[in-house]
C-alpha cells in the first residue's frame, strides 16, 4: 500500500480497484486471525488485535465480516494455520527490502519470492541481512484540514510522551512515535478530539538510497509491484527515497 507524504515513500500509492480491495480483505483477514490466536481478544492484552480492527474499518472491512472472522479465528474450527515470517534481500541497485508475510506454505512463499528478486536484478538473503538499516516506528496519519488550530495541535503532541517527530505537507500530518506507544498516543490524540487517518508499525530507513537511471527505477517498481501483490505478503519495506 502507498504511502502519501515526501517523507513516508515506504508505501506506495496504488488506486484501488475492486480486486485490488478484495485482496486487502483478504490479506487484513488473515493478518486478525493470527493476531487473535497469537494473543486472544482482549484489547487490553492484544494491541495488536486493536490496530488491526483499526485498519480494517479504515479500508471499508464491514463489521460483520471482522466480527465473524474474530470468533472464527478464536474457535477451535479454524484450521487456518498461518505463521509470520520476515523476509531480507537486496533489490536493484542494492536496495534494501523487508517483506512481512503470512503463509501456510513457506515453501511456497520462499520460492515466489526468491523468483521475484531473480527476475528483477535482486537477491533474497538471510534473515537479518538487511534489518540493521531499518529502525520500527509507530506513524499516525492525520488529514491535515481535519486540524482546525494547528498550534495547539503541536502543543498537544509536545505534551504526550512517547512522540518522536512530527512531519507534514499541505495535505498529511504523521506523528511518528516510539512503536509500542502508538496505540496509545493514539488514544490520547483521538480523546481531545483529534481524529486520525491510519496508524500502523513501520520499518523506517536509518538512511535512503537514491536512484537517478530510470530503467533501474522501473525494475525496482515492478518488483515491489509483485511482492505487494502477493497473496502471502501483507506489508513491503524498503529504502529508496522515490
Amino acid at each position: 500500500m502507498a504511502g502519501h507524504s515526501k517523507w513516508n515513500n515506504i508505501r506506495r500509492k496504488k488506486e484501488k480497484t475492486d480486486a485490488q480491495k478484495a485482496k486487502i480483505f483478504m490479506k487484513i483477514s488473515k493478518e486478525i486471525s493470527v493476531a487473535v490466536k497469537e494473543y486472544g481478544t482482549d484489547f487490553n492484552i492484544n494491541s495488536k488485535l486493536k490496530e488491526l480492527i483499526l485498519k480494517a474499518k479504515m479500508n471499508n472491512l464491514p463489521n460483520d465480516n471482522i466480527e465473524r472472522i474474530i470468533k472464527k479465528a478464536s474457535g477451535n474450527n479454524d484450521k487456518n494455520n498461518y505463521e509470520r515470517i520476515i523476509y531480507e534481500g537486496y533489490g536493484p541497485n542494492g536496495v534494501a527490502i523487508i517483506i512481512e508475510a503470512l503463509t501456510d506454505n513457506r515453501n511456497r512463499t520462499a520460492g515466489d519470492l526468491r523468483h521475484y528478486f531473480d527476475k528483477f536484478g535482486g537477491n533474497l538473503g538471510q534473515t537479518g541481512c538487511v534489518s540493521f538499516l531499518f529502525l520500527a516506528k509507530g506513524i499516525i496519519s492525520f488529514l491535515f484540514n481535519n486540524i482546525e488550530n494547528y498550534d495547539k495541535f503541536l502543543d498537544d503532541c509536545l505534551n504526550i510522551d512517547g512522540i518522536e517527530d512530527i512531519k507534514n505537507d499541505d495535505e498529511y500530518i504523521e506523528i511518528y512515535t516510539i512503536s509500542d506507544k502508538m496505540i496509545e498516543i493514539k488514544d490520547k490524540l483521538e480523546s481531545l478530539g483529534y481524529k486520525s487517518l491510519e496508524s500502523s508499525i513501520n520499518k523506517i530507513p536509518a538512511t535512503y538510497i537514491e536512484i537517478s537511471d530510470e530503467e533501474v527505477k522501473l525494475k525496482l517498481n515492478k518488483l515491489l509491484d509483485l511482492l505487494e501483490d502477493n497473496d502471502d505478503v501483507n506489508n513491503v519495506w524498503h529504502n529508496c527515497n522515490m
